[in-house]
């Protein structure tokens, strides 16, 4: 962020309030107006800078050097979290910070920390051990190049696993081959020879090792994990722990997680009971007896096992990736070790740190209600279609038809007496392609926001764009407008019709009475429900 300078707006004395600027355009500006009234007056002054365009979105850093005044006073800039400039750039021309805030308006109190706190997701103390369970039936380009996939989605240690009666000839090359990638490796065998193989090609982690193999742990630098003899056999476990404390040497204890109904809820109490006799030792938990033995979305399961090692300070996890449905453990348990470490650090519960844990659901679905939906339909003027969700279900409205319902495919009728969608066969797909996207969403009380993936949390990968650049019109952008309408429309710069840009506040003109003032949609390039530049449109 650039600091402010001689030539930019003069801040406020010490102890005033924060003054923020919101920059936005004409269609968002009464619902900012109201969302903004509701911050704290002690700790927020406010403004609107209204750019003088439409869509927010459609703004570019030109557009907003070029109308936008800032207040005096103002100490912060905030963008639209959709609009397209560089916030940088345009923090180096009015010398203030300049920032991009959330996608959506209702999330601007919790933006700007009024939930309570400030989600910091950076941290963790969770080590992931991720175990290739087949490691002996690869060969060893295909272990680095699964070690290395492992490792980008964040686990810490590749575990090799070996298989009972499977020879394992390559193991010493397949430790090497990973330690020479910057990996560290844990060996995890029921063979005491591959174990100490394994050490000697300089394995960092040996599991496991119980009281009547731990001579192997004296032999070798890896860091043992420590088992019982039996799962329900915790004194052995004890015995092995004072042998490696009275030795002086580092270890692990894994008390061992259970499946349901084979001993799940009495191998929880012993992870509890072996933290009370032990309260500074380092632990570990293998979760993959629940995530890959229970036929449930494995990442409530892993957030709850996680919750569980948060409490009970076990700092390492070893994990399967077999079962079909498990096939985002890795992120899972890294998106669940983060949510854990910051709740923790804030004595709180894990509510409110983010959507990165929440797939089939979200906490707060609709960013509109079904009467601020029908303000904004009011106010179309342009054929594009607009789709919306709400309580009361999917909202597909331009300037002839706002259409309520339920079902992606009953809104048919509507379409096609309103639209040209007969003979444009790619705008149809278009349609049909959002409203059944739409339709997933309000049926599982997802948010849905046009021309977007789901957000489906750690479940899935998020879309990776770049925030300062306009979308590219996509497969469907060469139906549509004939070229001579398309070129006289490109022709027209983005602001064209627009009211001066303004700024309101608290004190100044209502932002629900500049709405009034709308300027046609000229300056809309919208592809298929695209918001594109005008020389891609």
């Amino acid at each position: 962020m650039s600091t402010p300078t001689p030539s930019g707006p003069v801040p406020p004395a010490q102890g005033s309030p924060e003054h923020l600027v919101f920059i936005t355009g004409r269609m968002a500006k009464a619902r900012l107006e109201k969302v903004a009234a509701t911050l704290p007056p002690e700790r927020y002054a406010w403004s609107i800078a209204d750019a003088g365009v439409k869509v927010a979105a459609l703004m570019t850093e030109e557009i907003i050097r070029r109308r936008v005044t800032i207040p005096e006073g103002a100490t912060r800039i905030v963008l639209p979290g959709r609009c397209r400039a560089n916030p940088e750039a345009l923090a180096a021309h009015f010398g203030l910070p300049v920032e991009r805030g959330p996608d959506e308006i209702v999330d601007l109190p919790a933006y700007l920390g009024l939930a309570g706190r400030q989600v910091d997701l950076s941290r963790h103390d969770l080590r992931i051990f991720s175990e290739i369970v087949d490691a002996s039936k690869m060969t060893p380009e295909q272990i680095l190049a699964k070690g290395l996939d492992l490792a980008r989605r964040g686990a810490d240690v590749i575990d090799l696993g070996g298989l009972p009666d499977t020879d394992f000839p390559h193991l010493e090359g397949c430790v090497r081959l990973l330690k020479g990638a910057g990996l560290k490796v844990s060996v995890d065998s029921f063979s005491l020879d591959e174990l100490t193989r394994g050490a000697r090609a300089g394995a960092d982690y040996l599991l496991s090792l119980n009281e009547q193999t731990l001579d192997l742990a004296f032999e070798t630098d890896a860091v043992p994990v420590l088992v019982p003899v039996r799962p329900d056999d915790l004194p052995s476990l004890d015995r092995a722990i004072e042998r490696m404390e009275k030795a002086g040497r580092p270890y692990m204890a894994d008390p061992i997680l259970e499946p349901i109904h084979f001993g799940f809820v009495e191998s929880i109490t012993r992870y509890h009971e072996t933290r009370r006799r032990w309260p500074g030792i380092e632990m570990m938990m293998g979760t993959g007896n629940l995530t890959e033995l229970t036929e449930a979305d494995s990442l409530g399961v892993t957030a709850l096992l996680v919750g569980m090692c948060s409490e009970l300070a076990i700092r390492n996890v070893l994990i399967v990736q077999v079962s079909n449905h498990t096939r985002r453990t890795v992120e899972e348990h890294d998106a669940a070790r983060r949510v854990m470490f910051a709740a923790r650090a804030d004595s709180a519960l894990p509510k409110g740190y983010g959507r990165s844990l929440l797939a089939l659901h979200d906490k707060r679905p609709y960013v509109q209600t079904p009467d601020e939906i029908a303000m904004q339909a009011a106010e179309v003027k342009d054929p594009n279609y607009r789709i919306a969700v709400a309580e009361d279900g999917i909202h597909v409205f331009n300037r002839d038809v706002h259409a309520i319902g339920t079902d992606a495919m009953a809104f048919f009728p509507d379409l096609q007496r309103t639209g040209d969608l007969a003979s444009d066969g790619a705008h149809a797909f278009y349609l049909g392609g959002e409203l059944t996207k739409a339709e997933t969403a309000w049926r599982l009380g997802k948010r849905y926001v046009q021309d977007e993936a789901l957000a489906w949390g750690a479940a899935a990968d998020a879309e990776v764009e770049d925030t300062t650049a306009f979308k590219k019109a996509g497969h469907t952008k060469h139906s549509g407008p004939s070229a001579a309408e398309t070129a006289a429309r490109d022709a027209t710069p983005v602001e064209a019709g627009a009211a001066s840009p303004e700024t309101t506040g608290p004190d100044r003109t209502p932002a629900a009475d500049a709405v009034s003032e709308t300027p046609p949609d000229a300056d809309a390039r919208i592809v298929c429900g695209k918001l594109v530049p005008a020389d891609e449109a």
